[in-house]
């Protein structure tokens, strides 16, 4: 997991796809832009615009993807997003990989938090369980973009 501040540079060379998706966050106004998905590379690179509401941290299950990296990019509002590393031992709750590559777990081992303000982002890998979309204080409405990233493109 990367995290960091979109205004800042980039903690460090990054690979193209993942440089390419942080550039599109830097220069993007997506306050003005509908919900839905934007294709940049058609299923290599694109993003999702979301507008959710935050939900308590047991309402919301931790997941995980094993074909794309997800950058999640807050541009309004105030969430907690839970953070653990992919242990083996996180009990399924529902396995949609074919569908949708996703994994939803009903509790993720060795959870930490992490506080997103607007312009954060964190970078997931596959062996990165992440829970969105939590209350950090008080329920909020945020706008969020997920940038999915084909771990195929990845060299």
């Amino acid at each position: 997991m990367i995290f960091g501040h979109i205004n800042n540079p980039n903690p460090c060379p990054l690979p193209p796809p993942l440089e390419q998706a942080l550039a599109l966050l830097r220069e993007t106004d997506f306050s003005r832009m509908d919900t839905g998905v934007v294709e940049v590379d058609g299923k290599k690179l694109y993003m999702q615009i979301l507008d959710l509401t935050t939900k308590p941290v047991m309402e919301n299950l931790p997941e995980v993807h094993r074909r794309y990296i997800d950058i999640q990019f807050l541009v309004s509002g105030d969430e907690q997003i839970g953070i653990a590393p992919e242990t083996g031992n996180n009990p399924v709750s529902q396995s949609l990989l074919a569908e949708r590559d996703i994994i939803f777990y009903q509790s993720a081992e060795n959870e930490s938090f992490i506080h997103m303000t607007p312009g954060n982002y964190a970078i997931f890998f596959p062996q990165d369980v992440h829970r969105p979309a939590c209350i950090n204080q008080d329920v909020c409405n945020i706008r969020k973009v997920v940038v999915k990233v084909d771990i195929s493109t990845i060299n």
